[in-house]
């Protein structure tokens, strides 16, 4: 005898993997409602990467422009 699925009875959560989510898990996810959140380890990467979380810089570049006022002759 199978344990009751208590998922059933989500209403919101965020599940994160290192790996992937199988596109059952994905289905499965999105039926229950649109507030369960997966984040797989792409997305996880992206967004430690966007708020500087476990990562460190490595190499910065500098972009430089003209600058015209310094050329006007008033």
């Amino acid at each position: 005898m199978q344990a009751p699925c208590r998922a059933r009875k989500s209403w919101k959560g965020v599940f994160i993997t290192t790996s992937k989510f199988s596109d059952k898990a994905r289905e499965y996810a999105s039926s229950i409602s649109n507030r369960i959140v997966l984040i797989d380890g792409e997305e996880l990467a992206q967004l430690m990467i966007d708020h500087d979380v476990g990562v460190s810089r490595v190499t910065s570049y500098e972009i430089k422009k003209i600058d015209t006022d310094y050329f006007s002759e008033e």
